[in-house]
């Protein structure tokens, strides 16, 4: 059998990022061959995702990216078991490499980037991996993505929250303009970008919920019919993206900054992720 050198397990360790001690146990298994220790550390990480698969994995990193030219952005989370993992610097790290992945290969789907090599191994395989290396579930989640003629991006709250919006056009400061909004949708949470983007469903729930709460009132039936309108439109102020009061110049609109910067730029898609 081969002899087991410390710098053999170090670069193992620094390959895979497994503990010492498995490192070790892995190449002492593979009598030191490193792709039979790789993949005998992966069929660790296999027993702990089965172990763990009813576990909830609630904390994580939630990041969001844009390419060089700021024309496409992503999101995606990396999600834990715990805030201890979530915070450990080689899991932000092992989670900006997902998304850099992302970037860099032009990925279009979490399905794809799933199947995309990641540090030397498909990104489902190396989630599996660090399953058997940290000890908690891991799973890759929220992934998003969307194309714009310009693109920002904002990260809030310790990676809790990510966001990516998209402009109809590249005016000057784009990218400050992109953020500004980004950290808008971050704090304000719009269901959708307009009105329009509200399902029927949603609209007919608040219509009758403001008939509900104006009949509890005591208002009589005509009056009703007159409010509930009234009702609804404040629901899309308060809950589209475009119609909110802008949190800089709460008496302005999103729209409204946006044409004081110019007459015809828009939000044309936002993709919001959060872990809270």
């Amino acid at each position: 059998m081969s002899k087991i050198t410390a710098a053999d397990v170090n670069k193992l360790r620094k390959q895979t990022g497994a503990g010492m001690m498995d490192c070790k146990k892995a190449l002492t298994e593979s009598e030191g061959d490193f792709e039979k220790a790789i993949e005998i550390l992966r069929k660790k990480g296999q027993k702990v995702a089965a172990n763990r698969s009813d576990r909830e994995s609630a904390e994580g990193v939630a990041l969001a990216h844009t390419n060089s030219d700021a024309t496409v952005g992503y999101t995606l989370s990396i999600n834990c078991e715990t805030d201890f993992v979530a915070k450990n610097a080689d899991f932000i790290a092992l989670s900006k490499s997902f998304i850099e992945t992302a970037e860099s290969k032009n990925v279009k789907t979490e399905a794809e980037l799933l199947d995309t090599e990641v540090s030397g191994m498909k990104a489902a395989d190396k989630i599996t991996e660090q399953t058997g290396v940290i000890g908690e579930k891991i799973e890759l989640k929220n992934f998003g993505r969307l194309e714009a003629p310009a693109v920002g991006s904002y990260i809030h709250n310790g990676s809790k929250i990510a966001v990516i919006v998209g402009l109809s056009k590249r005016v000057n400061n784009f990218e400050d303009v992109a953020k500004k909004i980004a950290m808008q949708v971050a704090a304000m949470n719009p269901l959708a970008l307009d009105e329009n983007g509200i399902s029927d469903d949603v609209k007919e729930r608040e219509l009758a919920l403001a008939k509900e709460m104006l009949a509890q009132e005591g208002k009589p039936a005509d009056m009703i019919e007159k409010i509930a309108p009234g009702k609804l439109k404040k629901f899309f102020k308060e809950n589209t993206l475009l119609n909110q009061a802008y949190i800089n110049d709460n008496k302005s609109t999103v729209s409204a900054f946006l044409k004081s910067i110019d007459s015809e730029l828009t939000v044309t898609e936002f993709i919001r992720i959060s872990l809270v």
